[in-house]
């Protein structure tokens, strides 16, 4: 199935709930208001992706490293979130350069604070979050 990156807007004309936005299409927060008497828009680019042999996998574990010309994700599976000093295999690994990986960020940023504001704040240390029975 191909998508889009204005998939949002379509979806707002047909009922349907709003997606994420990609990273492709996520505005650079940084991006310089434009001038006064300049008035033209840019015109939104339109990008089809196509996901016809995707292969989706889960991950609960990230490592992220970095060199100058680039940004590195693994991506993994740790079996046991609670507990230290076993080994968490990396099934994934994304290479990015430093552009996308900020436009990634941006992206990531839009749709964790459109789950927050529907669900509640997310706590990211497991130990706060696992209840004791006393």
């Amino acid at each position: 199935m191909a998508k889009t990156a204005d998939n949002a807007d379509n979806a707002k004309d047909k009922g349907k709930p709003e997606e994420a936005p990609t990273a492709e299409a996520a505005p650079a927060p940084e991006a310089a208001p434009q001038a006064a008497g300049d008035q033209q828009q840019p015109a939104q680019a339109s990008i089809t992706i196509e996901d016809d042999n995707l292969t989706a996998c889960y991950a609960n574990f990230c490592r992220v490293s970095s060199s100058p010309e680039e940004l590195v994700l693994d991506l993994g599976l740790n079996p046991n979130p609670y507990g230290t000093g076993h080994t968490v295999r990396v099934s994934q690994r994304i290479i990015l350069n430093h552009y996308t990986a900020k436009r990634l960020l941006s992206a990531l940023s839009v749709a964790l604070q459109r789950h927050e504001q529907a669900f509640g704040v997310l706590e990211t240390d497991v130990r706060k979050r696992v209840r004791t029975n006393p």
